[in-house]
């Protein structure tokens, strides 16, 4: 999958400092956003009468527990994950050790819709990553401080948004196009949960105000474990051998993978225990597994209050045992970016089960009243009423600047609603630089960097030089003056570095556009023994830079080739096996007075699309720095 991986160490010092940096100063504007709405909150109380402000923090329904517990349990989830994707290595780890091994077992098409969002991480990796921390941390307190109205519904909607994304595109879709599917080890994907209690939390209040909510989630839920426990029965995949042809079986060959994860002892010995009995007793897991999703879903749809209990005793304590046993907590070893996929099902059983009990009957009319009952989730759900002498709401607008008008509508906005505003702030500092991401095929210099190395900015006159171009021209350093260059040297005949180099230096005159004109994009040849025109033509052409109007590949009599090279630190070395050179890859940037202001190593490391893209990005923000001075 050639978008999933930029080549370069998770643990490279440059992404991992970049990361932290991007982190930081995104953590501070949030933080100025929540201070600025605090302060802008406290200075309007002073406008609202005591009595308005006392009246409109009285109203609204409470919460149905089964609600609650969804919108409490996820919102944590989602800070707990956000958390989890500021681990140091997510930038650089996340798309070849967590996407693309989700993705290699689905088929094609699915490969290629997860390629799209790893191709745009490895492009972007540490506006993706720290995007998806603030996302995932904004919808979680979104959740925790929205409890009703409007703006706690705008944050399900969130949630289910989110969601279908990650599922999408992180998760393979859950992997259920994948063989091997089994709810022991994630299916359907965990985030496809969070949706489905984000679409519950989104849904009108006087949904939650009787049972019938209640009865349908844990139907529905009775019908998933049943269908699961008929995939876990169904033969030919592996779960009913604890072995097959000498090696472990699915479930056991997992269970040990899981356990050489790094984690503490007690905990990978646990894991691994347990993988050594699933090899001996296979069948026998196997059949318990199946007997208990059977039976949990039937208890699910009985309807039947003592039997449903007892359903939810046996799914917790399964779900429990896998999430320990089979799962590894979900995010223990590698890059884990959640807690897989039992304590989310939990969450959704526990909010079905309390919603068995209907609000009270005083409640259920408040519901029943308005689609959004609390001011302090949401000012426009349940404005207070307006004194005698505000405007009656008959579409006047200009009824609107009144200043009672204007008192009623302060007096509706809560702390609730001040947070929920904030926390909206804190997914759009993630959500607007990923958006921007997306439609941006160029890769970030971050990457270019991070291969070259810090290059400091430098002063110093260009060696100058005199040779011939691939047109049998004469161009010199002299005849360049007016015009940034982009300075590199070149094997005619290599086959490996160079060839990427010559296109990095070409998408860096594409990125230029109108000002790659301001700009030439020179080579000197680096070979000893193939140094002729005849060479560095072929080369054009076999690049395609034949076409590039400003660039430049110049030879001369090696002689004073071999000037050229030491002036600028260039050792070549002619390799004893063939016709390639080895030699050191350098590129310079030297202004339009002849002065050299950057040297950069231009080594492509491993000369991924991604790399490739970041260099040419790279150089082209070189030289339009150079062309400012």
């Amino acid at each position: 999958m050639p978008g999933m991986n930029s080549g370069l160490d998770p643990s490279d010092p440059t992404l991992e400092a970049a990361f932290r940096s991007a982190l930081l100063h995104q953590g501070l504007i949030a933080a100025g956003v929540f201070v600025l709405l605090l302060l802008l909150w406290g200075a309007s109380r002073n406008w609202v009468p005591e009595q308005a402000a006392a009246t409109a923090g009285s109203r609204g329904a409470a919460e149905p527990a089964g609600r609650r517990v969804l919108r409490i349990g996820f919102g944590l989830l989602w800070v707990f994950d956000g958390i989890l994707q500021a681990q140091p290595k997510m930038p650089g780890g996340l798309p070849s050790q967590v996407i693309e091994s989700a993705a290699q077992a689905s088929p094609r098409w699915v490969q290629d819709v997860v390629n799209v969002g790893g191709t745009i991480w490895s492009n972007h990796p540490i506006t993706a990553a720290a995007a998806s921390v603030w996302i995932q941390v904004g919808i979680g307190v979104w959740l925790l401080v929205a409890p009703r109205g409007r703006w706690s519904r705008a944050a399900g909607l969130a949630s289910v948004a989110w969601g279908l994304a990650v599922w999408a595109l992180g998760e393979s879709f859950g992997g259920i196009f994948a063989p091997g599917l089994s709810w022991l080890t994630g299916a359907p994907g965990a985030v496809l949960l969070y949706c489905v209690a984000g679409a519950l939390i989104a849904l009108p209040p006087r949904v939650w105000g009787t049972a019938r909510i209640g009865r349908l989630l844990l139907a529905g839920a009775g019908v998933f474990f049943i269908g699961m426990a008929v995939l876990q029965a169904w033969p030919g995949r592996g779960y009913w051998q604890g072995t097959a042809h000498g090696q472990p079986g699915t479930l056991a060959g997992m269970v040990d993978g899981m356990a050489q994860a790094s984690q503490p002892h007690v905990l990978s010995a646990m894991v691994a225990s347990f993988g050594a009995f699933d090899t001996a007793h296979g069948f026998a897991v196997n059949l318990f597994v199946v007997i208990v999703l059977a039976a949990t879903g039937a208890g699910l749809l009985s309807g039947r209050r003592r039997l449903i209990r007892a359903a939810l005793i046996a799914a917790a304590v399964l779900c429990l045992a896998d999430w320990v046993l089979v799962q590894d907590f979900g995010f223990l070893g590698g890059l884990g970016t959640d807690p897989n996929s039992m304590i989310p099902t939990l969450l959704l059983l526990a909010g079905g089960y309390f919603a068995l009990t209907p609000l009270p009957a005083a409640d259920q009319r408040a519901a029943a009243e308005t689609a959004a009952p609390a001011v302090d989730a949401d000012p426009a759900a349940a404005e207070p009423a307006a004194p005698a002498t505000a405007p009656a709401a008959s579409g006047n607008w200009r009824g609107w600047l009144r200043p009672e008008r204007a008192q009623a509508a302060l007096a509706a906005v809560g702390i609730q609603t001040v947070t929920a505003l904030g926390a909206v702030a804190v997914v759009a500092i993630g959500a607007a630089p990923m958006a921007a991401a997306s439609v941006n095929r160029t890769a970030d210099p971050i990457l270019a960097e991070a291969i070259a190395g810090y290059s400091p900015p430098l002063d110093m006159a260009a060696s100058p030089f005199s040779l011939t171009d691939q047109h049998g021209r004469t161009v010199s350093l002299a005849s360049l003056r007016g015009k940034v260059v982009l300075l590199t040297f070149l094997d005619p005949v290599c086959t490996n570095d160079c060839p990427l180099i010559a296109q990095e230096f070409k998408a860096a005159g594409a990125l230029l556009g109108p000002q790659d004109s301001k700009v030439d994009l020179v080579a000197i040849a680096a070979n000893p023994t193939y140094y002729g025109i005849q060479f560095t033509q072929a080369f054009d052409q076999q690049e395609g830079l034949n076409a590039v109007p400003n660039w430049l590949y110049l030879t001369g009599p090696l002689t004073q080739l071999q000037q050229i090279w030491a002036k600028y630190g260039i050792d070549v070395q002619d390799l004893p096996a063939g016709a390639m050179s080895a030699h050191n890859d350098l590129a310079f940037v030297i202004d339009r007075a002849g002065i050299i202001r950057q040297e950069i190593s231009d080594d492509p490391g491993p000369g991924t699309t991604s790399t490739q893209s970041s260099f040419g990005a790279l150089l082209a923000g070189d030289a339009r720095e150079a062309l400012s001075q």
